[in-house]
């Protein structure tokens, strides 16, 4: 009977046996080099994607016609570059030689040096046509293109989701 009631409050004693002692942190000797390398690559990775924005002028097309089916349909979004040099079967962004300004899309299929439909292309003559020969306005309609009418070269289609490819 010579003890005090039981208190909510515990004693000075208990709470001190309760602490756990800290632990020392553990460094490496690498941590510094780790954010440094962090730095270079975000670094080296913004330099990359400035050198590619200037030298490839990226930039974003809409697919209207139905002209290039089944490789680009209406709605297709495409991501486009301006390449060095355009290539035999490069789906390209073409100046329409009767309406300036008004580009089209359509497949390269001559190049200076082809022979098309009997007819050798000349140093600056490039033939294009659509993919759906049926349902396209190309250099069967309105003949050879100069290479100052390509303005660019697609390269992948991004949306929608379900279609988001490489072009070929």
């Amino acid at each position: 009977m010579d003890q005090p009631p039981p208190s909510d409050v515990p004693d000075e004693e208990s709470s001190a046996s309760d602490e756990v002692p800290e632990e020392p942190e553990n460094e490496s000797y690498r941590r510094a080099r780790k954010a440094a390398s962090g730095v270079v690559a975000g670094a080296a990775l913004v330099a990359g994607a400035a050198f590619a924005f200037a030298r490839y002028h990226p930039a974003r097309i809409a697919i209207e016609g139905v002209s290039m089916a089944p490789t680009l349909l209406p709605g297709d979004w495409c991501l486009v570059v301006t390449p060095e040099r355009f290539h035999r079967d490069d789906v390209v962004v073409v100046e329409h030689p009767q309406r300036p300004g008004y580009e089209i899309v359509k497949r390269l299929v001559g190049v200076p040096g082809s022979v098309i439909g009997g007819r050798e292309l000349g140093e600056d003559e490039y033939w294009v046509e659509g993919d759906f020969a049926h349902r396209s306005t190309d250099s069967r309609d309105f003949g050879p293109v100069s290479q100052d009418q390509l303005k660019a070269k697609v390269v992948l289609v991004y949306w929608p989701a379900a279609r988001r490819r490489l072009v070929r």
